[in-house]
């Protein structure tokens, strides 16, 4: 498993890399004094290998992942050899473990909260499974929830919550084979909800109960947030890809064609001027003598799109009504993914899901313009994840991986980071 260094050191460069169905991207940046990120680099290629988030051609994903790092390196004028990447490949699980020990009525020390987490790590049931997080959220001390910091403190327990997300072994395994095929070494995998929960949520909207869809090119990703944390996801094998192949289908044109005519006359929503509106496209043996191009009107292009729209919308409120995202939490749905850059989709959503839907966007300031929309939340989040230097237990308590050189104190070092950052 790829490992992050608990940081000694303010970090001075983070890389993130996502390799997603439509496209690969990567970001290079500098953590201000302030805490604030300053971008130095982007670099984006067309994804080639990517079906549905899995790797599906290595030579072909291996060469958009380096070229798109090359090109960050060239306008940041650094290098960088370590990457944080973005999982969104389907078979992701999310789970809380709880974990309790005895304290007796006294206070708090460092050793009851090493054992607490150690406890929690061996609690942890991956099951065959490729563990992604093993984050802890809060702590409990007898019947008090949401506890952050609870040395010195006395109690008769104290218990911790771990949040915890595992994937299929398979397509983790090929990710990390293909980013380090491109000379590029992994520094940890991060489950692209958490990573675009934090570029697009904010912190009371996690607190208080928020659905993030992510709408990708080829897999969609539904996860819930509540009380601060990721609580739920599931991932459909569908996306914008899908929508731009029935263009293609329905009207005989190619798909770079119909990616086109989507993104630029396309909507969710439909306008008494559709059926005056014409839009040229070219055919799929456009170029060929006696071969014109032909003309459809908004309405049937619209009419299509709605269409697809239809049955993913069915799937995302099935997903929701699966994890509980109801009642007074369930209010709330933020859109992000290049999916969510069609328009007239949150109107859309929020007709259909009957709940308040908005556009989710990266908040990162310095971000180019043409990285900045909601197609580029994950890739911004992973960024921000890497700064943020958040405590995984699967660095310090989980095996270490074959090759990997064992640190004399690095489980007190991990702890010792734990302990002091809230």
């Amino acid at each position: 498993m790829a490992r992050r260094p608990v940081q000694t050191q303010p970090r001075t460069l983070v890389a993130a890399l996502d390799v997603g169905s439509s496209k690969v991207c990567a970001l290079i940046a500098e953590p201000g004094v302030d805490g604030k990120l300053r971008i130095l680099g982007t670099g984006q290629r067309e994804s080639r290998g990517v079906k549905r988030g899995f790797i599906a051609d290595m030579e072909k994903s291996e060469i958009a992942i380096r070229e798109s790092m090359e090109q960050a390196e060239r306008i940041a004028g650094t290098q960088v050899d370590q990457v944080f990447i973005g999982f969104s490949a389907g078979g992701m699980m999310s789970d809380m473990v709880d974990v309790e020990v005895g304290i007796g009525g006294g206070r708090i020390s460092d050793e009851d909260i090493d054992n607490l987490l150690a406890k929690g790590w061996s609690a942890i049931g991956r099951e065959g499974r490729q563990l992604l997080h093993a984050l802890p959220a809060f702590y409990t001390i007898d019947e008090v929830n949401g506890v952050k910091q609870p040395r010195g403190l006395h109690a008769e327990k104290l218990g911790v919550n771990i949040h915890v997300i595992t994937a299929d072994p398979a397509p983790w395994k090929n990710l990390n084979l293909c980013v380090r095929s491109a000379h590029l070494g992994v520094e940890a995998t991060v489950a692209s909800p958490v990573a675009a929960g934090k570029a697009c949520l904010s912190e009371e909207e996690r607190e208080l109960g928020v659905a993030l869809v992510e709408l990708g090119g080829g897999v969609t990703n539904v996860s819930v947030f509540a009380g601060g944390m990721l609580v739920g996801l599931k991932s459909l094998a569908i996306g914008g890809g899908d929508i731009t192949d029935d263009i293609a289908a329905a009207f005989g044109t190619r798909r770079v064609e119909a990616e086109r005519i989507k993104c630029f006359y396309g909507s969710a929503m439909t306008s008494p001027r559709d059926n005056h509106d014409m839009i040229e496209l070219a055919p799929i043996a456009g170029g060929q003598e006696g071969v014109e191009a032909s003309r459809i009107t908004r309405a049937q292009l619209v009419s299509v799109i709605r269409q697809r729209l239809e049955g993913l919308m069915a799937q995302i409120e099935e997903a929701l009504k699966s994890m509980g995202f109801g009642g007074a939490i369930g209010r709330q749905v933020v859109l992000t993914g290049g999916g969510a850059e069609l328009k007239g989709i949150a109107d859309y959503a929020q007709g259909v899901l009957g709940r308040t839907v908005r556009i989710g966007r990266p908040n990162m300031p310095g971000l180019p313009e043409a990285h900045s929309g909601p197609a580029f939340s994950t890739l911004a989040g992973l960024a921000q994840f890497a700064a943020s230097g958040e405590i995984d237990l699967r660095i310090g308590f989980g095996p270490k991986e074959t090759g990997e050189k064992a640190s004399g104190n690095w489980l007190q070092r991990l702890i010792a980071a734990f302990r002091t950052q809230y």
